[in-house]
């Protein structure tokens, strides 16, 4: 394969990668999420809540009922969590630290 031939066939392959980036980029900012209360684990909520979060990063224990992480939409109440726990779309009373 001469130079040419080898520098064209990269090319065509950088290309073709870069436009795929950009496709799963934009279906993954299309995604429709929903805030899910009682599902992150200890300091991997999204955002302020309520009694022992102030900001994303915050929460104190893992489940905490009064923070939340965006998850897809539809799938909040569907979520296995351990001890019987559910998600919900609205802010829980379980596992509140005291503020």
């Amino acid at each position: 394969m001469s130079k040419l031939n080898l520098s064209l066939a990269l090319a065509g392959s950088l290309a073709t990668a870069i436009a795929g980036l950009a496709v799963s980029s934009a279906s993954a900012a299309d995604m429709k999420t929903e805030k899910c209360f009682g599902v992150a684990l200890k300091g991997q909520n999204d955002c302020a809540a309520g009694a022992g979060t102030t900001c994303a990063g915050t929460s104190k224990i893992d489940y905490q009922g009064n923070e939340w992480k965006a998850v897809p939409a539809g799938t909040c109440a569907t979520m296995m969590l351990p001890e019987g726990r559910m998600g919900s779309l609205t802010p829980l009373m379980r596992d509140v630290p005291k503020a």
